[in-house]
This record gives C-alpha cells, sequence and structure tokens, in this order.
C-alpha cells in the first residue's frame, strides 16, 4: 500500500493548475502546492476507500475483516471446537481468523456442496481448509476377503507377496496396497484410533513443508573418502523431501509425487524421472566431471540410487550413488572420477515453519533515507538538510562483487551512513567477517528473497577466535536477515570507554537485530545430528548497552557478559524463535562466572531448550521452556500460558502449565473425597498426583536435535494442555502461529459435514 508520502497521486490537483500560477506558488515558496497537497491526500483516502468498498464484494479481493461476513451469505458458520474468532481490529486476531474462517473455503463452499461424497473433495478440503496436502484413502478397499471365481476383483488388496519389495516398503502408509484383516476401532475415536474397518476413511495429511536449496555447495566427507557427499553443507544426514506437483484433475487421488514426503530408496530406483531434473525434487552439477557441462545437472541415466548407510557401495565408473534416506550421495573410487571443479546439488528439505534462514519469501526491511545537517558550503556558520539514500553491495554470481570481504571492503571504504551488503545466491562464504559501527551507523547483512546463504566461520587465528564480530557504537544498528551461520558463533561488543569515569554511555541506543536466521546450536552438525562443540554458544555480548532483538530464528546458547554494578541490564526480546543450549544441564541465557544473565528478558511464542537464567523477565506468553528458568527480580513481571518446570524461581505465573494440571488435580481429589464421605488424601497422596499430572503435560516432542525435519514439532502423544494451551488454543511454542489444533479442529468438522452418511472419517498424521 502506497503511504500518503509516497503516492504519485499527492501532486494531481496541483498539476492541473495553470502553469502561471505554479510559477507564482514557486516564488512563495510552494505554500499553494502545501495546501493543494494537503486536499489531495483526504481524496484520496476517500476515493480508495470507495474503490475498496466495490473489492469487498467479492472474496477474492475482500479485505481479511470482510470475509466473515461473505461467508455469512452463503451459510457458512465457523467451527465452534477450532476456537473462538479473533478480533478483526489486531494482527493476531486477523491471523486466527485465517486459520478460523479460510478465504479458499468460503470462495469454494457452494462448489464443495455440489461434489459432496465424493473421494478427492476430502484431499481438496484438507488443502483449502487447512493448508495440508493430503491423501484420501477408503479402508474398506484395503480388507482382505476370499474372491468369488465368478465374480473376481484382482484390483482389489492383495495378500502380501515377498518378492514384491516395494509394497512392504509402503506397508502401513498412506500408498500401502497390501490387504488387512478388519479393525473394528472406530478411526475417529478419542483414545485409541483404529484403521482397516468397512465404514472407515483416513485422510493422511503432511504437516511438514518441503524448503528447497538451490546450487548449493555439499558437504565433502573426506574423513572417508573424497568421493563421498552430503547433500546438506552441515554434513549431517538428513531425508531428502519430495517437491510436491500439483493434481492434475481435481478427482485425481494424490499419489506420491503430489505431496511433501520424504524420498524412498526404491520409489527413486522406479521411477528416477519423476524426482531428479533441474525442476525436480534433487539434482546434482559437477562441473567438469565425465566432460559434462556446468550448466546442465548429471543426466538422470548416470544415477544410481543405493543404501549409503555406512558408504559401504561404491558406483561405478561415471555413475553416481545417491541415498535419499540420508542425503548422500558418492562417486566412483577411482580419483580421475572425481569432479575437478567442484559440485552443486539442489534438493528439498522438511521442516515444520519459516523459521531459520531459508529459500521461503520474507518481509525484507529496507532502511529509508535519512535527513542529515551538513555545513553549508556558502556560509560555513549555517547548516542545511541534505537527504542520504542508503547503500547497497550485492553480492554472489553474476554480482559486481563475487566475495563478502569485497563488499565490506567497499563498505569500510565508503562510510556510509546506512548500508545493506545483500548475498544474492545460496552458496557458502567462508571468509572471516568484523565489523566496526561508527556512531549512528546501521548494516544489515542479510540474504536476498529466495535465497539461503551460508556464512562458515574457520579457525583462521590460531591465537584469537574466530567469530563473525560486530563492534557496536552510539544509536548504531546491526541487523542479520535471512543468513545461517555455522562453523562458529556471533560476537558483539561494545568500544571501551576512552575515560574511565566518562558519564556518557559509548552504546547507548545501539541495537541488534536477528531475523529469520539460523546460528547452528553447537556451532557445526555430526552426521547423526548431535552438535559438534556442545558447551560453545550461538550469540555472546560483551560489554554492550544495547537493544537485542530475535525474531523467527534457530539459535544455539545466548551468553551475555555485562558489569551488572555500573550499568542497567539490556533488554532481550525474543519471538518466533527456538533456543537451543542442546543439553538440558547447559544454559540457554546465562552470564559465564555469574548467577544470572543481566538482561530483562521479553519472549513471545518460543521453545527453549536449556536453562534460562536472567536478571529478570519482563513478559513470557505462549513460550515453552523445557527445562528450568530462574530469575532474580520475581516482583518485575509476568508470565501467561506457558509451561516451565516445576520449582524453578519465576516471576507471577497466569495459566501456566503444570500449574493449572496439579491445582486441578488436588481440588479433583478433595471433591471426590468429600463426595464419597471418606477422609481427605493426605499430602503425600497430593505430592505424588501432582507428581504424575505434572509428568504427564511435560512436552514431548518428534525431534530435539536440529537438522532433524521433526525438530521441535510437538508429538502426537504430547498432552492438549500444551498442544491447546496458549491464550488463543494454538499450541505454546515457536510453532504457535500455525494454528495446527484450530487447523485440525476446522478440517474434522467439514470433513464429518462433506463424508456420505454411513461412514467415519478421521485424520491421520503422515508427518
Amino acid at each position: 500500500m502506497k503511504t500518503p508520502a509516497t503516492d504519485p497521486r499527492l501532486d494531481r490537483l496541483n498539476k492541473l493548475l495553470p502553469a502561471v500560477y505554479r510559477m507564482r506558488d514557486a516564488d512563495q515558496k510552494y505554500v499553494l502546492q502545501a495546501l493543494l497537497r494537503v486536499i489531495a491526500e483526504q481524496v484520496n483516502v476517500f476515493e480508495d476507500d470507495v474503490q475498496q468498498l466495490y473489492e469487498d464484494w467479492f472474496i477474492e479481493t475482500a479485505e481479511d475483516w470482510v470475509v466473515p461476513y461473505v461467508a455469512d451469505l452463503i451459510g457458512y458458520s465457523p467451527v465452534s471446537d477450532a476456537g473462538q474468532v479473533g478480533e478483526v481490529t489486531t494482527a493476531k486476531g486477523r491471523a486466527l481468523n485465517r486459520v478460523l474462517i479460510p478465504r479458499r473455503e468460503v470462495a469454494n463452499t457452494i462448489k464443495y456442496r455440489r461434489r459432496k461424497g465424493t473421494l478427492a473433495l476430502l484431499e481438496l478440503l484438507s488443502n483449502d481448509i487447512a493448508g495440508w496436502p493430503a491423501r484420501a484413502v477408503e479402508f474398506f478397499k484395503l480388507l482382505g476377503w476370499n474372491q468369488n471365481i465368478n465374480h473376481l476383483h484382482l484390483h482389489r488388496a492383495m495378500t502380501t507377496d515377498l518378492r514384491r519389495v516395494e509394497d512392504l516398503d509402503l506397508l502401513g502408509g498412506p500408498f500401502d496396497p497390501l490387504a488387512h484383516t478388519v479393525d473394528v476401532r472406530r478411526i475417529n475415536s478419542h483414545r485409541t484410533i483404529g484403521r482397516y474397518n468397512i465404514p472407515s476413511v483416513a485422510v493422511f495429511v503432511w504437516r511438514l513443508k518441503s524448503y528447497s536449496v538451490t546450487r548449493s555447495p555439499p558437504h565433502c566427507e573426506e574423513k572417508v573418502h573424497p568421493n563421498c557427499y552430503t547433500f546438506s553443507l552441515l554434513s549431517q544426514d538428513a531425508p531428502l523431501f519430495i517437491k510436491p506437483e500439483p493434481d492434475a484433475e481435481p478427482t485425481h487421488i494424490a499419489e506420491e509425487v503430489n505431496v511433501p514426503a520424504a524420498i524412498r530408496r526404491l520409489a527413486l530406483a522406479k521411477h528416477p524421472e519423476r524426482f531428479y531434473g533441474a525442476d525436480k525434487s534433487l539434482a546434482i552439477w559437477a562441473e567438469g566431471w565425465a566432460g559434462l557441462d556446468a550448466t546442465r545437472p548429471v543426466p538422470v541415466e548416470a544415477i544410481i540410487p543405493a543404501d549409503l548407510s555406512d558408504w559401504q557401495y561404491a558406483p561405478p565408473l561415471k555413475h553416481i550413488a545417491v541415498d535419499p534416506v540420508l542425503g548422500r550421495f558418492a562417486f566412483p573410487l577411482d580419483q580421475d572420477e572425481l569432479p575437478k571443479k567442484g559440485v552443486r546439488v539442489a534438493y528439498h528439505y522438511g521442516f515444520s515453519a519459516d523459521i531459520g534462514g531459508g529459500e521461503y519469501a520474507r518481509p525484507i526491511l529496507n532502511p529509508s533515507a535519512r535527513e542529515v545537517e551538513k555545513p553549508d558550503p556558502q556560509d560555513p556558520t549555517k547548516t542545511i538538510s541534505e537527504t542520504v539514500e542508503p547503500s547497497f553491495y550485492r553480492v554472489g554470481e553474476g554480482q559486481p562483487l563475487r566475495h563478502l570481504r569485497d563488499a565490506l571492503d567497499h563498505w569500510r571504504e565508503e562510510n556510509p551512513l546506512d548500508a545493506v551488503i545483500e548475498l544474492t545466491d545460496s552458496g557458502i562464504y567462508v571468509e572471516p567477517v568484523n565489523i566496526h559501527l561508527q556512531v549512528g551507523q546501521t548494516l544489515q547483512l542479510r540474504a536476498s528473497n529466495g535465497v539461503r546463504p551460508v556464512i562458515r566461520m574457520l579457525d583462521w587465528q590460531m591465537d584469537l577466535p574466530d567469530a563473525l564480530t560486530v563492534t557496536m557504537c552510539r544509536e548504531s544498528r546491526f541487523t542479520l536477515d535471512g543468513l545461517l551461520l555455522t562453523g562458529r558463533g556471533m560476537h558483539v561488543h561494545g568500544p571501551k570507554r576512552e575515560k574511565p569515569d566518562d558519564p556518557r554511555d559509548p552504546i547507548c541506543g545501539a541495537e541488534v537485530v536477528i531475523r529469520h536466521c539460523t546460528l547452528v546450536p553447537g556451532w557445526e552438525l555430526a552426521c547423526d545430528c548431535e552438535p559438534a562443540r556442545e558447551g560453545e554458544p550461538s550469540l555472546e555480548f560483551y560489554n554492550i548497552r544495547a537493544k537485542v532483538r530475535i525474531e523467527h530464528s534457530i539459535l544455539g546458547s545466548i551468553q551475555i557478559h555485562e558489569d551488572e554494578v555500573t550499568t542497567d541490564p539490556i533488554p532481550v526480546r525474543v519471538t518466533d524463535s527456538i533456543l537451543d543450549a542442546t543439553s538440558p544441564e547447559r544454559e540457554a541465557i546465562g552470564a559465564p562466572g555469574f548467577a544470572v544473565a543481566h538482561a530483562v528478558l521479553t519472549m513471545l511464542r518460543c521453545t527453549v531448550f536449556g536453562i534460562v537464567d536472567v536478571h529478570a523477565v519482563e513478559l513470557a506468553e505462549n513460550c515453552i521452556f523445557n527445562d528450568c528458568l530462574n530469575v532474580a527480580r520475581r516482583q518485575l513481571g509476568c508470565m501467561r500460558f506457558c509451561h516451565v518446570p516445576y520449582g524453578c524461581r519465576t516471576p507471577r505465573r497466569y495459566h501456566c502449565q503444570p500449574d493449572l494440571v496439579a491445582q486441578a488435580i488436588e481440588e479433583k481429589l478433595r471433591a471426590e473425597a468429600l463426595a464419597k464421605n471418606i477422609p481427605l488424601p493426605t499430602q503425600a497422596e497430593l505430592d505424588a498426583a501432582k507428581a504424575r499430572e505434572r509428568l504427564r503435560v511435560k512436552p514431548q516432542f518428534n525431534g530435539v536435535r536440529y537438522g532433524t525435519p521433526t525438530y521441535c514439532q510437538l508429538a502426537d502423544t504430547c498432552a492438549d494442555e500444551i498442544k491447546r494451551g496458549a491464550d488463543d488454543e494454538s499450541e505454546m511454542g515457536a510453532f504457535h502461529d500455525l494454528f495446527q489444533p484450530q487447523r485440525e479442529a476446522n478440517l474434522l468438522a467439514r470433513l464429518e459435514e462433506f463424508t456420505p452418511a454411513g461412514m467415519e472419517v478421521g485424520i491421520l498424521h503422515a508427518t
């Protein structure tokens, strides 16, 4: 949307004046032009409002707050089990409403009613309502039955043939073709879910997304052999995911290539052309290998799917072995057959949300032009205002600057007030990075949209640390945006005072912003996703009085070295992020040698692995503290709708777990004793019951190691008090804004509405 100051229509009234009046107005310092701009601004607002009123009649162009009213016109009603409709006046409420009342579902409601009872419609509902790719399966077709010789149904499910290896590979999944005995449990049971029954229809949903990595260097496992590589440049084993293809027809039932599932070895072996290629799920470029052109990937005929668990398979000459389950590939053992000019890969990995560095689209924050005062060259005693535009330095293939150090050298030489260094490709930058900001200077080090560059720090100096170092001054700002940092951490510190008794704070007003970044927990990963340096922090602050803001990022431990005697605690705000200390005994936020970090913490929608020791917590909301949280000042701030382990020293808690379940079980036991006229439970009995409840609501995750697709995803066995424990009944933690409980409740209600009479439908999580 155009702001009033940038709207090109702002001077349209002034342009209608005769030229003579505009010339006279210029002599009077544009007084008339300023008046007409004020009038034109209001005219533009009125005109835009009238135009929007017309667009609000159509579901495709209506604003978000209008969608519920359009839905009411066609008889659409929200599902009460999914939660209450949010306030349309707040951004949080509008985000919730987009899930509770999906625009796409409202637009297609009438079309859905016409197709009621068809199997493919259930898949469309999952896509349009919950945003989850799905496959619908009628389980009665998978029941074993005796064939009638006079009426054969050879296409029906068959008993297991041990020679059909691919059928066995699909056993128990969404694409299972084998026959099963009947399961009388209901598929929509609130207890134990059954599958193979006559009325049962399952909708398998994929909650993990498939994220792309394009033309990135792989990791060479030289410790094993120079011919061994992993697709991930962090060297961990990670399954490759399918780039989903859209369904050709609305009546088509989803196949494996239509969903973001992990690629199977047998599927790649049987249909390699479906998954391999420059615009497919994975591809390999090997410049100079086997006489291939660097602009084209290795041909599919040279790809051999294989099991590379122990790197035990060596492909024949002019072939590459690929293991999609582990994300590995290997060249022939012959040294003459190894690539001489580098390798590039494109692949897809699985993850839950747009958090951490990735090629997903994210909002770009460009610095605005600044008005600065400069001496008047004609009269040195006076100053004039001058507009200074920010400087841009673009680095990457096809750009004037190829290396990050070149951009930093140009930036230091020109010394602009505001600058942006933008990395435009998904390459890896193995360079020392040392940044020194002057007073009032700002710098953004960021990735372009659609790429995921990696900065890898090495041991450049034997006698000094080699982290990404940023030195801040007063009123300066540093932003790290869209990058992945590995090999070392990031150090931020302030300059030394010129005089020890100088009352002025040399770093007052400074700010550090980290957006959509990954600072690898433990610096680097082993093949099993275990951190290489468990005890090393990802982010350290030394003697800096600055605001710290972290958004949509994944970080390891944060260490704050601050003088708590002479300075106030620094404000640290973390939102929609994951902090991972790699071990329950280590500090996620702390200070070496001190009881607590000298910081005031604000955390919204975060998941924390490790101990948090801080001066105070101003606000913690919708967060999961998997391990203990301790504060020095309990009187300041509060915690709302969070999970924090029992026995921690925290500020005031409101609707937090396990406090609620402990209080509820005590009230329940006392009420039962009074109702049955039996002695009240003893304190030991109450303590035992509370301990069981605390254990029941302890968060459970599908993965707790960075690098796995299910990292930080709440498990299906996790307690509902956590999965629906946020203030808006969404899940606690970093994936709160996915609103998965609301999506599932909304989808289940619509599935039951459009399922044929007599059938029972249930949602099964494929990922």
